[in-house]
């Protein structure tokens, strides 16, 4: 399958950021779990043009980092 621009996927995803006035996005890693028409899953890492590696390994160990410092509380949990 060609690529796909994932704007549309994660919109109709339903992500969204919370950002205030004038917060500027510099770089974007997306992590994907994708499960392909044989029935397999998989991950996919995708990131922003102009991400480095080192930008993309410190977005993924940060948020790593900022989910185990959290309690967690999934969509249906109070």
């Amino acid at each position: 399958m060609p690529a796909q621009p994932a704007d549309q996927i994660l919109r109709n995803l339903g992500v969204t950021l919370d950002l205030a006035d004038g917060d500027l996005v510099a770089n974007a890693v997306v992590v994907s779990k994708v499960i392909a028409s044989n029935g397999e899953v998989g991950v996919v890492v995708s990131n922003s043009e102009g991400t480095s590696w080192l930008d993309q390994l410190a977005l993924i160990t940060a948020a790593s980092e900022i989910l185990r410092q959290s309690q967690f509380v999934g969509p249906d949990e109070p």
